[in-house]
C-alpha cells in the first residue's frame, strides 16, 4: 500500500460536481414542495382537461385542446421559472439560506446556475406530462420542433429574471403575494386560455407584449398553425430575457 492513501486531501469539489449536486437538490426541493407541485403540476393540468372537455371558453375553429395545449405549456413554464422560483428562493433569503450558500465553495454565479438547471429539469417533466396528457384529449400538433425549443429556453430565461428580480429585491411575504397576483392576472389576461382577440383594440397591442402572452402566442403559432420560426414572439421574449437578468444581476439582494 503506498503512503499517503488514508491523507485527507481537503479542499472544494470541482466546479461542475458542485453544481451537479446543487442542481439535484434544488430539483428535489422544488418536486417535494405542495404548494410548488400545485403550481407547476395540478393547475396546468387542471386547466388543460377542464377546458378541453367543457365548452367554457370560445377558442375558435379548431378542436379546443389545439389552441389550450400551447398556452397551458406556456403556463407551466411561468408557473416554474418565475412564480415558484420566485417564492422559494424568496424564502430561502429571508431565512438566510442564500446567505449561507454565498460563503460556501459555490460560486454566488453557480448557485444560480444550479437554480436555473434546476427548474429546466422541471420544466421537462412537466412538458412531458402535459404533452402526453393533450395527446390523450386528441392534440395534433404541428411545426418546427427547433422552433418550440428555442421558445420554451427563451421563456424561461425571461421569466427566471423576472422570478430571481421579485426574490431579491421584495420580502418574502410581499414576494409571495405579488408572485401568486402576477400569476393569476397573467393566467387571464396573457393569452393562455382567452384569446387575446377577446379583449378591446386598445389592450390587445399591451397584452402581446407580455411575456405570458409572446409565448403563447409563439408556440401556438408553431404548434397549431404550422409556422416555422415566430420571430417577432422570439423577439420579445429576448427582450425580456435581457432586461429581467439584468436587473436581477444588479439589483439581486442576498441578505
Amino acid at each position: 500500500m503506498s503512503a499517503g492513501t488514508y491523507t485527507p486531501r481537503p479542499g472544494a469539489a470541482p466546479l461542475g460536481r458542485m453544481i451537479a449536486a446543487q442542481t439535484a437538490l434544488e430539483t428535489r426541493m422544488l418536486l417535494r414542495n405542495g404548494e410548488q407541485l400545485l403550481l407547476t403540476v395540478i393547475i396546468p393540468t387542471l386547466l388543460l382537461v377542464l377546458f378541453s372537455a367543457v365548452d367554457i371558453v370560445d377558442t375558435g375553429a379548431g378542436e379546443p385542446v389545439d389552441f389550450l395545449t400551447p398556452g397551458i405549456l406556456a403556463l407551466a413554464v411561468m408557473s416554474t421559472a418565475f412564480t415558484g422560483q420566485a417564492i422559494a428562493t424568496g424564502f430561502e433569503r429571508r431565512y438566510g439560506v442564500l446567505k449561507r450558500l454565498a460563503a460556501s465553495p459555490l460560486p454566488r454565479w453557480a448557485l444560480m446556475t444550479a437554480k436555473t438547471l434546476a427548474v429546466l429539469v422541471t420544466e421537462v417533466l412537466q412538458v412531458v406530462l402535459l404533452t402526453v396528457i393533450a395527446f390523450a384529449l386528441g392534440w395534433s400538433p404541428h411545426g418546427n420542433p427547433l422552433a418550440v425549443l428555442l421558445l420554451l429556453v427563451l421563456g424561461t430565461a425571461a421569466f427566471s429574471g423576472l422570478g430571481l428580480l421579485m426574490a431579491g429585491t421584495l420580502k418574502a411575504e410581499a414576494t409571495l403575494a405579488a408572485a401568486n397576483l402576477v400569476f393569476l392576472l397573467l393566467l387571464v389576461g396573457g393569452g393562455v386560455i382567452v384569446p387575446l382577440d377577446k379583449f378591446p383594440d386598445a389592450v390587445q397591442s399591451v397584452l402581446g407584449l407580455l411575456p405570458i402572452a409572446a409565448l403563447s402566442d409563439g408556440l401556438r403559432e408553431v404548434l397549431q398553425h404550422g409556422a416555422s420560426m415566430p420571430w417577432g414572439d422570439l423577439g420579445v421574449l429576448a427582450v425580456w430575457a435581457v432586461l429581467g437578468l439584468g436587473a436581477a444581476a444588479r439589483f439581486f439582494r442576498w441578505e
